[in-house]
């Protein structure tokens, strides 16, 4: 597996969006904020990050948007998970699981010897 750091990290931040929309359909802030509220405040997700994201995830047909009215009553962007979408979750949080994995055995390994 080799991947460069911005590809592993633009996965992660691909894989966690993904995720998040599986559970509901989300506006950008709220996808920014849920992602925040799940992860303790580990991952900030500016919008530098989040947008070009969202416009990467839809070229690829993984999810759709349309605007609606948010919970405020203004008018949002809100993005949803399509079957490709979901079947590329699959494969992203099996390829997540693989490399935690390998993290983790390497982390292990060097305690054993520490």
């Amino acid at each position: 597996m080799s991947e460069s750091k911005s590809d592993l990290l633009l996965g992660t931040l691909d894989m966690m969006v993904l995720k998040t929309l599986a559970q509901e359909p989300q506006h950008g802030w709220g996808l920014s904020v849920r992602i925040e509220q799940i992860t303790q405040g580990v991952f900030q997700i500016n919008q530098g990050s989040l947008y070009p994201a969202l416009q990467r995830l839809k070229r690829k047909g993984w999810i759709t948007s349309e605007w609606r009215r948010s919970e405020n009553n203004r008018r949002a962007m809100y993005y949803e998970l399509t079957s490709a979408g979901r079947k590329q979750l699959a494969r992203e949080v099996e390829r997540w699981e693989k490399v935690s994995s390998a993290v983790n055995r390497v982390i292990r390994l060097s305690w054993q010897e520490g």
